[in-house]
């Protein structure tokens, strides 16, 4: 689907990829409804798309509360009069600790809003969209939804079932008008660290080695990716590479992985 006169819903549209990608589709002839958690976030991201600041909707809602989720279509709808295409882009990491060491409260905050907020937004949007001539929902996995990160595992956990959410979505919708993707970012350079709570002075001066892709790149990427109506969206040289490598050995992949990780949980 092509962003020109399209309206779209981009979840996280405060800070990093989610921001990035609501300033290229505003650039690029679009609208956008941004959500997030952060309402003076939300607005710095309308400032930045400087003239054209009246094709950004702020709402400010929290995706794991169901009843926040179900009063945004009628607010994009009433100021946009439409609604085209969702970016579930929103996530929270856990702290890089081992299983064991994770509290349940942790484990449900993670899956709420990394799974079911993303699975009531789709819910919420997808009535509208099988009205559309065309529309599309594009959700956010992670290179984690598809290979094991240790000292993430929760985190992998909730992307690997936005992972196989997505594809049965795909699936089910196939031969109607709305399209589906899943992307796959690697390392992408973000705040989504502070964003999720997560206290990092203990990884001070400790490195998984890999380099991050800049949120602006990975953003443009995962456009080109919707306009093509890809299935797959691989973001990152690293995606790319244990993408192909965790279908061909999964055991190596795995372990591949965990060596570069050991530094980052000591």
């Amino acid at each position: 689907m092509k962003i020109p006169g399209k309206v779209f819903v981009i979840t996280g549209a405060g800070s990093g990829m989610g921001r990035e990608m609501a300033l290229q589709i505003i650039a690029r002839g679009g609208k956008v409804a941004g959500l997030d958690i952060h309402l003076a976030a939300l607005e710095e991201t309308a400032q930045l798309s400087g003239a054209r600041a009246e094709n950004f909707l702020s709402i400010e809602a929290d995706i794991s509360d169901l009843t926040q989720v179900n009063a945004v279509p009628e607010k994009v709808l009433q100021h946009f009069g439409q609604v085209d295409g969702l970016i579930n882009n929103a996530g929270i990491i856990q702290p890089f600790v081992k299983v064991n060491e994770l509290t349940l409260d942790l484990v449900k905050r993670v899956m709420d809003v990394n799974f079911f907020g993303l699975v009531y937004l789709t819910k919420a949007f997808l009535p509208y969209f099988l009205e559309r001539p065309e529309a599309h929902v594009v959700n956010i996995s992670s290179m984690g939804g598809f290979l094991p990160v240790p000292g993430q595992s929760i985190y992998g956990a909730s992307k690997a079932a936005v992972k196989l959410f997505t594809e049965g979505l795909y699936a089910e919708l196939k031969d109607t008008k709305v399209k589906v993707s899943t992307v796959f970012p690697g390392a992408i350079a973000t705040n989504i660290t502070a964003n999720s709570g997560v206290d990092m002075r203990a990884m001070e001066g400790k490195s998984s080695g890999m380099t991050s892709l800049p949120a602006k790149e990975a953003a443009a990427i995962i456009l080109a990716g919707m306009e093509a109506d890809r299935f797959h969206i691989l973001v990152g040289s690293d995606s790319t590479f244990l993408y192909y490598l965790s279908r061909l050995a999964p055991e190596y992949a795995t372990n591949f992985i965990a060596k570069k990780m050991k530094a980052l949980l000591g």
